[in-house]
């Protein structure tokens, strides 16, 4: 039924129909299509936004930022252009967040920053800093001056107060320690294509770039490990973890095997200086 016809099956019905003056018309809008449906929800929009400013939320750009009215923002709040707040998110005061961010039922500490960031049901501790072009996905609990940073996937992870994932690295099903810091590519092989496994890492533990931990597996306190390591079995605190085999080079095998390309020109030129 539409709305217009209620008063009219009201009086069939020998009810009462009476009138009442609003002070704003847009709450007399019905719905009656998709179009409608998006405008009234721009409408709501604005005014979730406008309170929120005047309580205190710098929100940069108005008409790019979307909040539902379930999340929470605290005054000292700064929300960049491009930006969702969805439904229990919850931000505490001095945090900002985005640009071209979009969080789901999270939470977001004190002074924490988070830029061009997918999260989902993760929980960003104070001072801590996540992005640019990070996927936290649901479990995912960052610890005060933490850090997860550019091109991070994180799903069902603690990550310790001050441990820090900078650059394209996943970590899924972990628990880290404090004070600990993933090289660049780190992995945890979770998954051994039947079950899902967890990785433990100490505190204090630093691990070389491209290092591929093969869960279930556990790093002690203060541990290492080489670049390019695969780490299947423990490794105990404070060790070194390698798995390097001896370099060989092939002298001459690209102007052999790859004759008349840039690369062995370039090849015979060095050499020949030489």
């Amino acid at each position: 039924m539409y709305l217009t016809d209620v008063p009219g099956l009201l009086r069939r019905d020998g009810d009462r129909v009476a009138a009442s003056v609003v002070s704003d018309v847009s709450v007399t809008f019905g719905v009656n299509d998709r179009a409608q449906l998006a405008e009234v929800g721009r409408l709501l929009n604005q005014r979730i936004v406008r309170r929120w400013q005047l309580e205190g939320v710098t929100i940069v750009d108005p008409a790019t930022t979307w909040i539902d009215d379930d999340a929470k923002l605290s005054p000292d709040v700064t929300i960049l252009p491009n930006t969702q707040i969805l439904r229990a998110t919850v931000i505490a005061p001095g945090a900002v967040v985005g640009p071209d961010t979009t969080l789901v039922d999270c939470e977001v500490g004190e002074d924490a920053i988070v830029r061009r960031t997918d999260a989902t049901l993760a929980v960003i501790g104070a001072e801590a800093t996540v992005g640019p072009f990070s996927f936290l996905r649901p479990g995912t609990v960052l610890g005060a001056k933490g850090k997860i940073g550019a091109y991070v996937e994180t799903k069902n992870a603690e990550i310790g107060e001050g441990s820090k994932v900078p650059h394209l690295s996943y970590v899924g099903d972990a628990t880290i320690g404090r004070g600990v810091n993933l090289g660049a590519s780190t992995i945890t092989a979770n998954y051994d294509d039947v079950n899902k496994h967890r990785t433990e890492i100490g505190d204090e533990v630093h691990t070389g770039s491209h290092t591929v931990l093969v869960a279930p597996v556990r790093l002690g306190a203060g541990a290492k490990t080489g670049a390019g390591a695969v780490v299947r079995k423990d490794v105990p605190a404070g060790a070194l973890a390698m798995t390097v085999a001896p370099q060989r080079n092939v002298e001459g095998w690209v102007e052999k095997n790859r004759a008349g390309t840039g690369a062995a020109d370039a090849a015979a030129r060095e050499n020949s200086a030489e």
